[in-house]
């Protein structure tokens, strides 16, 4: 293979790492939006803007087209997040669907009028 095939899989490589960190930055942001005032703990919001603003940075561990780095702080972001959503009662996942309604065990308790 010579030299052009090399670069063009090298920036195909390059947009797949970049449209995958682009995605899980608009994760973290869906998620930060939902847990704001959620009783989530600072440490959980702070370590969301961490993984942004390195996200952003020109200082990385990893030189620039490789955004392995970026992503894996991106993911740490969201698995904390997650933690501490469920921890809090927050229904994190599922999206927009609603949650259907869990029938009692006994019939007679789902009803105001019955007796017993």
């Amino acid at each position: 293979m010579d030299t052009t095939v090399w670069l063009v899989l090298g920036a195909v490589a390059a947009l797949i790492m970049l449209a995958l960190a682009v995605v899980l930055l608009v994760r973290v942001f869906r998620a930060r939006k939902l847990l704001v005032d959620a009783g989530i703990p600072l440490r959980s919001k702070a370590l969301v803007w961490a993984a942004v603003i390195y996200t952003v940075s020109p200082v990385d561990l990893l030189p620039d087209p490789i955004y392995l780095d970026d992503i894996g702080f991106l993911l740490v972001a969201l698995r904390s997040l997650h933690a501490a959503a469920s921890a809090a009662g927050v229904r994190t996942g599922g999206g927009t669907r609603a949650k259907t309604p869990v029938a009692p065990a006994n019939p007679a308790e789902g009803r105001p009028d019955a007796v017993g």
